[in-house]
């Protein structure tokens, strides 16, 4: 299995627009951050797509290859997680996608993009097919078992996901139930949301509740996503950090064996 982390930034990215701090004017590419998105290949060659924001477009144009992608696991309804799935059009000429998010993300994708999920569309659109899915409900995608698991995004219940044995990931988390937890032992890889250093926010946690996570899960290698330009410059946060804990950054790719 493969993970490639397609953007590692949370709603605004980085650089944020407006601003000229020491992150957002930095040299360092893994400085440049777009919104939260990444991108699984599976031991039987699937390819699946966790979030579709707004930079999908992007991030598509920098991969090597033009593939199709299997699914899409949605974790929860903002615009920086599902703003791009107009753009999966493209990937359609290898078939219809199947898109799968909790009931509540599914009823206002049907709202906002209704000309998407509709039994007669017109010529153009993307061909996607809605499935509903519940914590702790596994399913396939091929021959992986995705689990999907409840967190909490402030007071919003919002999906995490394990894929296979040794991946998780989580995003906008503020908590998670003691049932998510026990989702997650035994992981390889774990991708966790870690917004900024020091002070609390009421619907991210911030990187220092991030590693009390992590430490807590216990996956080989955790990496963190979803980070603002107040998370520091990238080659700080990677030596004030333990080496089981780091940074994500943008186009990142971790290979897991079988």
């Amino acid at each position: 299995m493969k993970l490639r982390i397609l953007g590692s930034g949370t709603s605004t990215g980085v650089p944020e627009i407006g601003c000229e701090c020491a992150v957002c004017t930095s040299a360092d590419p893994r400085d440049k951050r777009l919104r939260a998105s990444s991108l699984v290949h599976t031991d039987d060659g699937k390819v699946i797509l966790i979030d579709c924001g707004p930079d999908f477009r992007e991030q598509m144009l920098r991969m090597p290859v033009f593939e199709k992608i299997d699914g899409v696991l949605i974790t929860h309804e903002h615009y920086d997680h599902v703003g791009g799935l107009d753009d999966l059009r493209p990937f359609c000429r290898f078939g219809d996608i199947p898109i799968y998010a909790n009931a509540y993300t599914a009823r206002h994708l049907r709202s906002r993009m209704p000309y998407c999920f509709v039994d007669k569309s017109y010529p153009g659109v993307p061909q996607l097919t809605l499935h509903e899915v519940e914590p702790g409900a596994s399913f396939h995608i091929g021959e992986t078992k995705i689990t999907p698991l409840e967190v909490m995004h402030g007071k919003l219940p919002i999906l995490g996901y394990r894929i296979g044995r040794q991946l998780g990931y989580v995003t906008d988390m503020t908590f998670m139930p003691e049932a998510s937890y026990a989702q997650l032992h035994h992981l390889d890889l774990l991708v966790l949301n870690g917004l900024r250093l020091g002070k609390k926010h009421p619907t991210h946690q911030n990187i220092e509740e991030a590693v009390t996570v992590a430490e807590r899960i216990a996956a080989r290698q955790t990496y963190l996503i979803h980070e603002s330009h107040g998370a520091g410059l990238h080659a700080d946060l990677e030596r004030m950090l333990q080496p089981q804990v780091q940074p994500a950054y943008d186009g990142m790719e971790v290979t897991l064996s079988p």
